[in-house]
């Protein structure tokens, strides 16, 4: 590796130190559950499907995502939700009020909101104007309590991904852990970054199953990263952090590729009948390329826009706060009939 990664120089001291908690079920896990009595986790004994805690390691789960992407269990992590995952990475690599991280606004707002709870500073290096990494900025803003840089990659909330050469040139250049989050891989041309893992050993990746799989209800988000990586977050993970109700949904959903596989041709569909008729709609001044679930539009007055919308029942979001968004919309993709409505709207206001 050209930047002479080094995991050991990123993990903080207490961590490296600490002896995880063992779980009742994590002592006996290599041994046929079926035929034993438990009688060691004060659970009610009566069988009705969720007595039981569930599987620590969520081993069926990992063990489906790992063959769907080619990897082994052990480079893979579960949490509940990608916000888990995301704040356990910010407790094992980040000492507070030391350490660290770069994040690239515009961009998906609770990197900073844990970088806050977990007394970590957050330095903000602005994308271009045309939102894509400033590699330059980025590089500059680095010193050696910098742990981790955030790149949401396609960018929420602009659409967007990031050049590939910008990334490589990144990963090759920053001593720390570059986290992508590909929250909407799925709806992208673009292969996922997966495949560079054993390339890469500073190479982080969060999905999830909130967007393209349909299943924002259950909390269940990804990390993968090398099998170091992951020891290290295993250790502080919470013992039970992903429900059984979780794992049993998730097996479902994920056993159903072509389904999940029409829908997601079904968003980019509908993606694209929206994006003809935004070109028509007269106080659309820009529509950002998107390669997500959703699209940026600016606007001649965001706020105007939105409450137009809302008054009509129609609930989009206004990104106008954002940094590089002033007057800007972003428009999630819904069904046919979802679509025609907004379609409607817009013409109409």
């Amino acid at each position: 590796m050209e930047n002479n990664f080094d995991i050991n120089n990123l993990v903080r001291e207490n961590v490296k130190t600490m002896k995880p908690y063992s779980s009742a079920r994590d002592e006996f896990k290599d041994f046929d559950v079926a035929q034993m009595i438990f009688l060691d986790a004060n659970e009610n004994p009566y069988q009705n499907g969720v007595n039981r805690y569930p599987d620590p390691q969520q081993s069926s789960v990992k063990a489906v995502l790992a063959k769907q992407r080619n990897l082994k269990t052990n480079q893979v992590l579960l949490g509940n939700g990608s916000d888990e995952v995301l704040d356990l990475l910010f407790r094992a690599f980040c000492e507070p009020k030391v350490d660290n991280v770069i994040t690239l606004p515009p961009t998906y707002g609770m990197y900073g909101v844990l970088a806050n709870i977990n007394a970590v500073e957050n330095r903000e290096v602005l994308l271009s104007q045309d939102f894509q990494p400033e590699i330059d900025k980025i590089l500059a803003a680095v010193d050696s309590n910098t742990k981790m840089l955030f790149l949401c990659s396609p960018n929420n909330p602009t659409g967007n991904s990031f050049d590939d050469e910008s990334i490589v040139t990144l990963l090759k250049n920053f001593k720390g852990l570059v986290v992508i989050d590909e929250a909407y891989i799925d709806f992208s041309k673009k292969p996922s970054w997966l495949n560079e893992l054993d390339e890469y050993p500073n190479l982080i990746i969060t999905q999830t199953l909130s967007k393209a799989y349909g299943l924002a209800g259950i909390r269940l988000g990804i990390c993968y990263a090398s099998a170091a990586v992951i020891a290290v977050l295993n250790k502080i993970k919470p013992p039970y952090n992903v429900n059984e109700l979780t794992q049993q949904r998730a097996l479902e959903r994920l056993a159903d590729k072509e389904k999940i596989q029409l829908e997601i041709d079904s968003i980019v569909i509908q993606r694209d009948d929206l994006l003809k008729v935004l070109n028509e709609v007269q106080f659309v001044s820009k529509i950002y390329p998107t390669e997500a679930n959703f699209v940026l539009i600016k606007v001649d007055d965001a706020n105007k826009r939105y409450n137009e919308l809302i008054q009509k029942g129609i609930v989009i979001r206004n990104r106008t706060t954002q940094p590089l968004c002033e007057n800007t919309l972003r428009l999630t993709i819904g069904t046919a009939d979802e679509n025609k409505i907004l379609m409607e709207a817009l013409k109409s206001i």
